[in-house]
């Protein structure tokens, strides 16, 4: 006895022609090969231009004579530019300006120095000892000199379109790291300690979207203010506004 054709086998009607209509489409063979469609997405070779207002491009232009560091891009400027404390700088140099006074007092006075310490009778020659303290006073400046450089070229730069960071941890190396305001997600400010509430300095804090990443920047003169400007500007990027430099 044979079996009885499912619905999607049996003719539902004929045409005119007296063909058969099915029910449903005859099921695709199992070795049927699957097609995949492919897009291929194309860029221009010659993209539009970015339109720079007149006011834009002047602050931009100002930016680059001011900052010729850093890597603008067209219509980029500067909003804010933020260095740190003097404070950070005291203890350094504080020692530095001691051990280089205490040298130069020795050399200066190097009679009486030995006529009231017990090396008198072991050092009479003043020549023994002059190249050394010379040397030692002249490392001292030098030392002095790159705490300074490596402190001050720290810095952080707003700019209508990104944060700059300049990091300079030695004397013959510096870095730079540039993040996005649309990437930032949150940047805060903190100030711990009775000090750092006096002279109102403290640190930075940035973290990004994404790769979780966070920046840091110490000794920050009136932290407060330019966390409320970096702030505004990433909101304002965000939501598509122009950023301002008018905060």
């Amino acid at each position: 006895m044979k079996s009885q054709k499912s619905d999607t086998e049996q003719p539902v009607a004929y045409d005119v022609d007296g063909r058969p209509l099915y029910l449903h489409p005859a099921p695709e063979s199992k070795n049927a090969t699957t097609k995949t469609q492919i897009v291929h997405m194309t860029r221009s070779t010659d993209p539009a231009k970015l339109v720079v207002s007149a006011a834009t491009k002047l602050k931009h232009d100002r930016a680059v004579a001011a900052y010729p560091q850093l890597n603008l891009s067209e219509g980029e400027y500067v909003i804010s530019d933020v260095s740190r404390h003097p404070i950070g700088l005291i203890g350094p140099l504080a020692i530095g300006l001691f051990l280089l006074t205490l040298s130069l007092i020795i050399l200066f006075n190097y009679d009486i120095v030995m006529k009231s310490s017990l090396l008198s009778k072991h050092i009479t020659d003043a020549s023994v000892v002059i190249l050394p303290i010379s040397l030692f006073s002249i490392l001292i400046a030098i030392a002095m000199y790159v705490v300074y450089y490596v402190y001050t070229n720290n810095k952080l730069y707003l700019t209508n379109e990104s944060v700059i960071q300049e990091i300079q941890t030695g004397l013959f190396y510096k870095g730079e790291q540039t993040v996005s305001l649309l990437n930032i997600e949150d940047a805060s400010f903190s100030q711990s300690g009775i000090m750092q509430q006096m002279f109102n300095y403290g640190s930075i804090r940035l973290s990004t979207e994404g790769d979780e990443t966070t920046y840091r920047f110490t000794y920050v003169s009136n932290p407060k203010y330019h966390i409320a400007v970096l702030n505004n500007a990433v909101e304002a990027f965000k939501n598509g506004r122009p950023v301002d430099d008018n905060f």
